[in-house]
């Protein structure tokens, strides 16, 4: 089916715009842009250069998408931004293309920006995470799968947060949020995320022993190093558990704080 395009909305002729979507008056489309089947874009929308979008996306009034870094090394270089399928980005979300030649911010699929959210350049994010109002996420972060991120977080350049983690409202951090916990407004562990945890069906079993586990992280007088070993020693093994084992080793930054 041929997409429905509103005569008042600004589109470059060199934009790829697929089959069945919807583009609504003064949407405003540049040159480099290619969007899939099915997206729906509401009025006064920017879609900037570098801009890869697949199907099936909603972009609501005002959000900006492949926006010109916020980074004092950007020289004009060719980046790109991509979002996947089936997001979700409401009402003025910016969301930052790359840095650098070849560099890329990338949105998976279905996740949800709600209103004022900012992803910032050459940030990842995974598939299904909600970013609550007015969260503003800094360059060079990574988000896992399944991330909940409540209203006014801001998260610090390079931080990271692990699988199914929740961030708490005007939570503001500057190392990495391992996965599956909460982290409250003071940027401490709150326990095991159990609620997104049974919501994607993780056994009983296995979010006791992530308990078990975090305990040895957050509540012994040891370092990191130390628990992982302990982890490894006296926690049953299952994908989760390697998950965040693998997240522990890799951190750069250190992870948040003990209660």
């Amino acid at each position: 089916m041929a997409s429905e395009i509103s005569p008042k909305a600004e589109i470059s002729p060199n934009a790829k715009i697929g089959n069945n979507c919807k583009i609504f008056p003064f949407v405003y489309i540049e040159d480099d842009v290619e969007i899939g089947d099915g997206c729906i874009i509401f009025p006064f929308v920017s879609i900037l250069n570098g801009t890869r979008m697949g199907a099936r996306n909603k972009v609501h009034q005002g959000a900006v998408v492949g926006a010109l870094p916020q980074d004092f090394e950007f020289r004009g270089e060719k980046s790109e931004c991509i979002i996947g399928d089936n997001n979700i980005i409401r009402e003025n979300v910016v969301i930052n293309r790359a840095t650098h030649t070849g560099g890329q911010t990338v949105i998976g699929n279905d996740n949800v920006l709600m209103e004022g959210a900012h992803i910032s350049h050459d940030t990842k994010v995974g598939n299904g995470c909600v970013f609550g109002y007015g969260t503003k996420i800094a360059g060079d972060c990574e988000i896992a799968d399944n991330v909940v991120f409540s209203s006014s977080v801001i998260a610090n350049a390079k931080t990271r947060v692990g699988r199914g983690a929740m961030v708490q409202a005007s939570c503001t951090f500057s190392k990495d949020v391992p996965p599956y916990i909460v982290c409250n407004k003071r940027s401490e562990y709150g326990g095991v995320n159990v609620y997104i945890g049974r919501l994607h069906g993780t056994d009983e079993k296995v979010l006791k022993h992530l308990a078990n586990a975090y305990r040895l992280v957050f509540h012994g007088n040891t370092s990191v190093f130390d628990a992982v070993n302990q982890i490894r020693e006296q926690v049953p093994d299952s994908p989760e558990i390697r998950n965040v084992l693998e997240f522990l080793e890799s951190t750069k930054l250190g992870i948040i704080s003990k209660i």
